[in-house]
């Protein structure tokens, strides 16, 4: 029998949730996200081979895998990609390019990999190891950043129903961060 590390997790929070809170199966597996079958399924095995609870401190995975399925069970491999945070981060940098649009990219490409939001967690986890950082010091009033953002908005003059294409202005004082933003004709 293979048996993921995933749902040796699972196995250890049936156990939990039905011996040290005394939660019924249909309530173990709403909480859990698995059918009442699973639920049942591990709940027997754990009776059959006579699983304590609480679990032994120093029972692993692999032992309470054997206790539970025997000698005959085998871990899942686990498929790691490998994906190029360095070229995603370069390519949201492009406008009009969102995590969701690279995520589409990368599943047409990899049909089997990465859930959209574990792909977010692991750029994220990928962003936190980079060492980005420019110390800037501003005088309270000192300084003004202004500059007109890439996109256009459309305005609909509710009265006649013209559309007129807008620039955004936006303006930040560079001590405080405060910003002023406004939709400006040219």
């Amino acid at each position: 029998m293979t048996v993921s590390r995933v749902s040796m997790h699972k196995i250890k929070e049936v156990l939990r949730l039905k011996y040290a809170t005394g939660l019924t199966q249909r309530q173990i597996a709403t909480a859990l996200g698995l059918s009442n079958g699973v639920v049942a399924k591990y709940l027997s095995a754990a009776e059959r081979a006579h699983i304590p609870y609480p679990l032994p401190a120093v029972w692993d995975d692999t032992h309470l895998a054997h206790e539970l399925f025997g000698s005959s069970h085998q871990f899942a491999p686990v498929k790691r990609l490998t994906l190029d945070f360095a070229l995603v981060h370069q390519e949201l940098k492009r406008k009009g390019v969102t995590r969701q649009l690279l995520w589409d990219e990368y599943r047409a490409t990899h049909p089997e990999g990465y859930g959209y939001t574990q792909f977010c967690v692991l750029y994220t986890a990928w962003l936190k190891t980079q060492r980005l950082s420019m110390r800037q010091v501003h005088r309270a009033g000192e300084k003004l950043f202004v500059d007109y953002c890439g996109q256009t908005v459309l305005i609909i003059n509710a009265a006649t129903g013209e559309v007129k294409i807008a620039q955004v202005f936006v303006a930040t004082l560079g001590a405080s961060n405060y910003t002023f933003a406004e939709a400006t004709w040219s």
